[in-house]
């Protein structure tokens, strides 16, 4: 089991609208608004390095308003 944490900043005023579109990815196991630097932290959890990447790069980091990620894998 791979898990990774990221935090995400986004677009202003669309924080909850992408809060709603990750939730329904099925590798984002939590996602929470947060102040600060970044807008929101997500929780991940892949089988496989690889469909972390896939995750990340495929469905996370090109829906529309996230503007950049920090992804850290626990080890």
């Amino acid at each position: 089991m791979t898990k990774a944490y990221i935090t995400i900043s986004t677009e202003i005023g669309v924080e909850r609208e992408v809060m709603a579109r990750l939730s329904t990815i099925p590798e984002v196991k939590e996602v929470h608004e947060v102040y600060g630097v970044y807008d929101l932290v997500v929780r991940i959890e892949t089988e496989k390095l690889s469909e972390l990447k896939e995750a990340l790069g495929d469905k996370i980091r090109s829906l529309n308003g996230v503007r950049s990620t920090l992804t850290m894998i626990v080890v």
